[in-house]
């Protein structure tokens, strides 16, 4: 299971279990709503921590991979790619049509 998968389905349950031992006190269902909100976002602050970091961790991997893919596109755009990376880059000649006489 992905860990953007795991991380919110915790924030979710820990919201509906917040909002469930709010639902038996008495007052209004949108101050329960909200109380549910934020005691649940405070208590994933604690009680999520391993799952939010791995999450963070799988993003800057992929925002990683994303740039190196970016950069190998940019080169092969510019024509600095060699396709072949045991081939030895074309050279230019030494002699050009200016000094050749």
């Amino acid at each position: 299971m992905s860990a953007a998968l795991k991380y919110t389905l915790g924030r979710i349950g820990l919201f509906v279990a917040v909002l469930a031992g709010l639902w038996l006190i008495d007052m209004n269902v949108f101050l329960k709503l909200m109380l549910a909100l934020v005691f649940s976002a405070a208590l994933s602050f604690f009680l999520l921590r391993g799952w939010r970091d791995e999450l963070a961790g799988e993003m800057a991997d992929a925002t990683e991979r994303r740039r190196t893919e970016k950069e190998r596109l940019r080169s092969a755009l510019a024509g600095e790619d060699n396709p072949n990376p045991d081939a030895n880059p074309p050279t230019r000649p030494t002699e050009g049509p200016d000094t050749a006489r």
